[in-house]
């Protein structure tokens, strides 16, 4: 697991990267021409203006922060952090690293899911732009698979990032509840 998160974390360290590097191509490429926006210009548009670029990285931010606020009155009553990337050692089962430190790796990890998934609409829009220039006559097929892609990948992306933690954070507030915790 800890190998697993390592691997994602590292590949979405890298896309955000790959976002930047675009995003200073589209900049250069509308100042290079103010009449006629760009390829990458107007895809960045388009990817800026789609909720799927966003979703995954609030519905990830959201499943991490409920996890780590319920988690608190565990960790002021003595519980240990079985979470190694939210420990002080950085080792599983020991003392939480402070809220506020573990509050800005949550939102470093929102930024770089937004970047996987800018990324991804990204790529996704440049191959549907080429795909319907080369097949005009099956545009509207085109453009619905690339919404279909999309959509998906978004959802999978909220998924598999939130999932465990907001199963967490209702296993940490019954267990606060049932030990009388606030």
């Amino acid at each position: 697991m800890l190998n697993r998160q390592l691997r994602v974390h590292r590949a979405t360290v890298a896309a955000v990267l790959v976002a930047g590097i675009f995003g200073m191509a589209t900049s250069t490429a509308l100042a290079q021409d103010r009449e006629r926006p760009s390829l990458i210009g107007s895809i960045a548009r388009q990817v800026a203006l789609d909720p799927s670029t966003y979703a995954p990285a609030i519905i990830a931010f959201d499943g991490t922060m409920r996890d780590w606020k319920t988690s608190q009155p565990l960790f002021e009553n003595g519980f240990m952090e079985h979470n190694s990337r939210f420990t002080i050692s950085g080792r599983a089962n020991d003392l939480p690293v402070p809220y506020a430190d573990g509050r800005r790796r949550i939102l470093i990890d929102a930024a770089t899911t937004f970047g996987v998934s800018a990324l991804n609409n990204f790529t996704t829009r440049v191959i549907e732009r080429k795909l319907t220039e080369r097949y005009p006559e099956h545009r509207t097929l085109v453009r619905a698979a690339s919404w279909v892609e999309r959509i998906s990948f978004g959802v999978y992306l909220s998924y598999v990032l939130s999932k465990d933690h907001y199963r967490q954070a209702g296993l940490n507030t019954a267990q606060a509840q049932q030990l009388g915790y606030r």
